[in-house]
Formats: structure tokens, sequence, C-alpha cells
């Protein structure tokens, strides 16, 4: 480990090593969670779990706080889980493998995990230190808040006490968020026919990778390419130049909340068109790249002979433009801009997954908005994409967005006390991505919250990284504001 000056980081740190030697991918917390109640009892420290397996672990008031407001420090057990193709880990069995580089804590070729580890384990330091002031703390881990805010909304009435709740899920140091977009998922079908081969066709692969993804809330407004509307592109443009392709395998994208980085279709073509299909995709790989130099420099789209896989049939000709028209019709990206604050994405579409699976397409795309009557006309866009393909569409119920209070009391302390201790003020913001705030208020009427937390890049993406000297900074600020709820 490099060496850190704050000790406390280094605590929180070795805390949250331990804890990522645990899976812990979205819908799969069952040993995450029964390790942080192991760890709740070694401590003597009451703690409860729901049907889902959210967590709540009570630790009383420090001396002179016993009757303080309960606070609520907040956080999630699940992460996405991202790897790079080269990547032989199993995020099943495998720890994370830290590597330092810098004043940055990374992993090797997979996502971190500090989306939101980092909280957890900052949480379980906090309940250990006798040596710090607080109020009566309730630690609430939620599961599947990638996936689906699953924890969040199932979490019963009276399952917490706190009205002040602290979540630590932010990812920029010295910035106070308030307030959230709201979302929907929604999956598609759409009904394939096959065929027998044509003769004189060959198998062949064709690629999209190099991309680098990202969160499809925090990330979307920066035009970054997405894998799967690349891979729809260069296929069209194969159907262009009169080859008659014949899909037998399409695949991409995996959660719904990162843009998709990689993805591929095996195709058949008769022989002849080999050439012609080589040039049109080197020639659009080209293109591509020129589109995305800033924000992806290493796109690529290749094609090549194929032999792997047991494709003894292709879907027939009008299923197959079916397949690629709707991989261009669907909606991905910024929809609108919000017109009341500046530089925040309103509406947006995240186009996340693409697969064959039992004789159908199967797509998966994420809907975002800070405005509701927004989110669900940009749902119901995507609904009837599927249905003019000839598909169907199910959507979620979806999250609420939360609603920013700048007359927050814990807001006006906040900042108060961070522009005190540092010197200048905090950032206070609305955010584009989802957050289980707006949740857990709705179902705990009064709740009075703010989210922080250290600076992280690339969430969900194997470049995540977190600036190891932020985490002390955020453990500075929790700790002076608890002392101030008294």
């Amino acid at each position: 480990m490099n060496k850190i000056e704050h000790a406390k980081t280094k605590e929180i740190l070795e805390c949250f090593e331990q804890l990522s030697k645990i899976p812990r991918c979205s819908k799969n917390e069952k040993e995450i969670a029964e390790w942080l109640l192991n760890w709740a009892k070694e401590h003597n420290f009451e703690a409860r779990m729901d049907k889902v397996r959210n967590i709540v672990i009570k630790t009383p008031g420090s001396p002179g706080y016993e009757k303080s407001p309960v606070v609520v420090i907040q956080g999630h057990m699940d992460m996405v889980c991202e790897k790079t193709p080269d990547s032989p880990h199993d995020f099943c069995k495998d720890p994370i493998k830290f590597v330092y580089e810098g004043e940055w804590l990374t992993a090797d070729r997979t996502t971190l995990g500090a989306d939101n580890g980092i909280a957890i384990a900052m949480a379980m330091v906090m309940a250990t230190d006798k040596g710090i002031a607080h109020p009566p703390l309730e630690l609430l881990f939620t599961v599947d808040e990638e996936t689906g805010l699953t924890g969040a909304n199932n979490l019963a009435p009276g399952f917490i006490e706190g009205k002040i709740l602290i979540n630590v899920d932010s990812e920029d140091e010295g910035v106070f968020t308030v307030g959230c977009a709201g979302g929907i998922n929604t999956n598609l079908s759409l009904p394939l026919e096959y065929e027998a081969i044509p003769a004189g066709y060959k198998q062949y692969k064709i690629t999209a990778g190099g991309m680098k993804g990202g969160h499809s809330g925090i990330d979307i407004g920066k035009g970054k390419a997405n894998a799967l509307r690349i891979l729809g592109r260069g296929l069209y443009q194969l159907k262009k130049q009169d080859i008659d392709l014949r899909l037998a395998d399409v695949k991409g994208g995996s959660a719904h909340n990162a843009i998709p980085r990689d993805a591929y279709a095996v195709v058949f073509l008769p022989a002849n068109n080999a050439e012609k299909a080589k040039s049109t995709i080197a020639e659009w790989s080209n293109i591509f790249n020129s589109e995305f130099k800033s924000t992806d420099p290493e796109l690529v789209v290749a094609i090549s002979e194929n032999s792997e896989g047991n494709f003894n049939r292709a879907v027939a000709a009008a299923k197959t433009q079916k397949v690629i028209e709707l991989m261009l019709v669907i909606p991905h990206g910024v929809e609108s801009m919000s017109p009341d604050i500046a530089n925040l994405v309103e509406t947006s579409n995240n186009f996340a997954n693409l697969k064959v699976d039992n004789g159908a397409v199967k797509v998966l795309t994420s809907q975002r908005s800070s405005v509701v009557t927004k989110l669900h006309a940009l749902t119901h866009r995507v609904e009837s994409a599927a249905r003019l393909a000839g598909g169907e569409a199910k959507s979620g119920d979806g999250y609420p967005p939360w609603q920013p209070n700048m007359d927050s009391l814990l807001l006006a302390r906040s900042v108060k006390l961070y522009e005190k201790m540092y010197n200048k003020k905090p950032v206070v913001e609305v955010i584009h991505a989802g957050l289980e705030c707006g949740i857990i208020g709705d179902r705990n009427p009064g709740m009075d919250m703010i989210s922080i937390g250290p600076t992280l890049k690339y969430p969900h993406s194997p470049d995540e990284k977190i600036h190891v000297g932020s985490i002390g900074k955020v453990w500075d600020f929790i700790i002076e504001l608890l002392k101030e709820l008294k």
C-alpha cells in the first residue's frame, strides 16, 4: 500500500479491502450481508435484516449524545461487476485486486467497487471508533441499488428510526447532492425467425470494442460511444452495400446503468462479398474513431472469419433487417437538458444491453429524468420502438426523482461547516444519476437528507478509481458534522 498520511484513511481502506474479498455483485449480496451481520454481532451492535437482505446496524450515541436525534449513515452493499475482455476475474469467488497509482486506488482490470463499498467501510470504522462524538447511529446498508434500487424500494416503514440521513454515495468531494433523477427500466423482446444457412455463405464475427463506457447517469452527457449503437451502424452500412448478411448471434452491454463498451455480432455472408465487407467495416471503423476521437480514442470495429459457436441456422433476412433497424432506432444519450439548472441533463436513455435468448432478441434500456412526465414519455417512446419492430415491451415501476429541498436545515448546517473547515464553499447540486434518497425519503416522510462522498472517477467501468486523499477529507467532515448534531 502506498504511504497514506491520514490515519483513518488507512483504516478505512483496510476495511474496504476486507469486504472486497467477498462477492457482492448486484443480486448476489447474501455473503456480504452475512459478513456484516457477523461483524455487528462481534461488536455487540443491534442489527436487523429484512426480507430482501437490507441491513440496519444500530450503535449507541457517545457520552453526552445518548438522547440526540438518530442519524442514518447510508450506502449500498452491491457493486457493478464489469471487467475488461482479457480479465480472468471471476466475480463469484475472486477478491478484487487493488492497484495503487499515485494518489488513486483502482483495480486490476475490473470495477473497484468503491461505488459503494467505501461507504460501508467508512460507516464500520465510524461505528467502532470510541474517540469520536456522535449521536446514535443507524448504519443502513441496502441491496441491489445498481440494477433497480430493489433494497430501497422494499424498505418497510419503521425499519429505520432516524430522520436525518447522510448518504455516502456521491462521487465528488466538496459537492453536496440534494436531488437526483428518477428512472425506469424497460425490457424489449423481438421474436426471431430462422432458416437454413444459404449455400455459399461463410460465418464471420463483427466486433465493436475499445470504448470507455461509464455510468449511464453521470457520463451520459459526455457524448461517449455506445458499442451497441456503433455495432448497429456498422451492420447497417454492410446492408447498404447490398451485402446480404444474416444474423446468427448478437450481444453487447451489461448492467442497465453502464454504457456498453463492447459488442459483437456473428453473421453469415456470401463468400464472394467477404472483401467488400472487410473494406466497409475498415472504412467505418475509421469514421467511428474520428467521430469519437475525444471520448473513445481506442474505439475499433473489426470483422474476421469465425468458427466459434455451433450455429447451424441463420436469422431470416427480414428479421435480420428488423434487428438492425431496432438497434438504430432505440434512443441513446441525452434527450433534453434542464431549462432551470445549468449543465444538468434532465432526461436521457441508456441503450444498455442486447442479446439473443430463447429465439428472441432481448434488449434492456434505462430511462432517467428529473421530470416524471418526461420520464414516462421517453419510456413510451422506447416501448413504441419495440412494438413497431414487431416485438413487445415491459417496463418496471421505476423510482421517483429526489426533489431538492433548498431550505433543508441539514444542508444549511453542512454548507456552513464545510466553509468553516476548508475555507471555501461546497458545490450544491442536483445530479442526473439515481440515488436511493428519493425512495428512502418517500417511505420515511420528514427525512432531512444530503448525499456526499469521496472523489470517484469512471464508476461502472474497469477504469473505476477513487482519490485516496479525498477519503480523509470526507471522513473529517462527517465526524465534525456528527459532533454538531447533538
